[in-house]
C-alpha cells in the first residue's frame, strides 16, 4: 500500500460530509474536502474508500440522484485536478500515458491517479476521455512513454481484444486496462488494475532509470 488506509470512524464522516455538500448541489464544497482528506489519507485512500463507494451507491435512476452524481463527480473531478499543482511547474511526463478508451466519456480514475502520481513527484501526460484507438497510437510515437494506462467505465468501451492488440504492436511498452469496463480478460502482453494503489505502483515501476525520449518503437501499421 502506498498509503495507509482510512479509519473507519474517518470514512464514515467523510462520506457524511460529502453526500450532505453533493446534496446540496455544492461542487467547491465536495473539491475542498477532496483536498482537506488527500492531505490527511492520501489520494489512494481517499479514492478507494470514500469516492468510489460515494459514486457506486448513486443509481441515477430519478433526476434528482442525477443531479447529485453530477455535483458529486464536478467536486471530485476539481478537487483531483488541482491537488498538488504548482503554479508555472508542471512536472515531468515521467513517461507515463494514460488516457480514455475510445468513445469512454469518464475520466475521474484518470485524474484521481494523475493526482497520485503528483502525490509521489511524478508527473504523467493525461489525454483525458474518449481518445480513439489511432490517436491512442500516434500519441505513443509522438511522446514514447514507456508505459499506457487506458481507462474504461464500462463494457461498452472495454475492447480487451483491441488493447491486447495494441499492447503487441508496441511491445516495449507496458499496457494496463484499468476502470471496471474490462470484463473481459486481458491476457499478455497487457494487464489490468483492479485499485488505484496497483495503478500508481504499476506506473512508478515502468523502466527505472532510462529516458522514456530514447524508447524507439518500429513501423507498426494501425490495424
Amino acid at each position: 500500500m502506498l498509503t495507509e488506509p482510512m479509519l473507519a470512524e474517518a470514512v464514515e464522516i467523510a462520506h457524511k460530509q460529502v453526500s450532505l455538500a453533493a446534496e446540496d448541489l455544492d461542487g467547491n464544497a465536495v473539491a475542498t474536502l477532496v483536498l482537506e482528506l488527500a492531505e490527511a489519507w492520501g489520494v489512494p485512500a481517499l479514492w478507494e474508500q470514500v469516492c468510489r463507494p460515494l459514486l457506486a451507491g448513486l443509481s441515477g435512476r430519478t433526476a434528482a440522484e442525477v443531479v447529485v452524481e453530477h455535483a458529486l463527480c464536478e467536486g471530485f473531478r476539481v478537487g483531483l485536478d488541482v491537488y498538488r499543482r504548482e503554479p508555472g511547474r508542471s512536472l515531468p511526463t515521467g513517461g507515463v500515458l494514460l488516457a480514455g478508451a475510445e468513445k469512454e466519456a469518464h475520466s475521474l480514475g484518470l485524474q484521481a491517479l494523475a493526482a497520485a502520481l503528483r502525490e509521489q513527484g511524478r508527473g504523467c501526460l493525461n489525454l483525458g476521455p474518449a481518445l480513439p484507438w489511432s490517436a491512442l497510437t500516434s500519441a505513443v510515437y509522438r511522446a514514447r512513454p514507456h508505459t499506457v494506462v487506458l481507462w474504461s467505465q464500462t463494457p461498452v468501451t472495454g475492447r480487451a481484444y483491441r488493447l491486447v492488440r495494441f499492447a503487441r504492436d508496441f511491445a516495449r511498452l507496458r499496457v494496463y486496462g484499468a476502470g471496471p469496463g474490462w470484463i473481459e480478460p486481458l491476457t499478455g502482453p497487457a494487464a489490468h488494475l483492479d485499485s488505484l494503489p496497483a495503478a500508481v505502483a504499476a506506473c512508478l515501476a515502468g523502466a527505472p532509470g532510462r529516458d522514456a525520449h530514447h524508447i524507439r518503437y518500429g513501423s507498426v501499421p494501425y490495424r
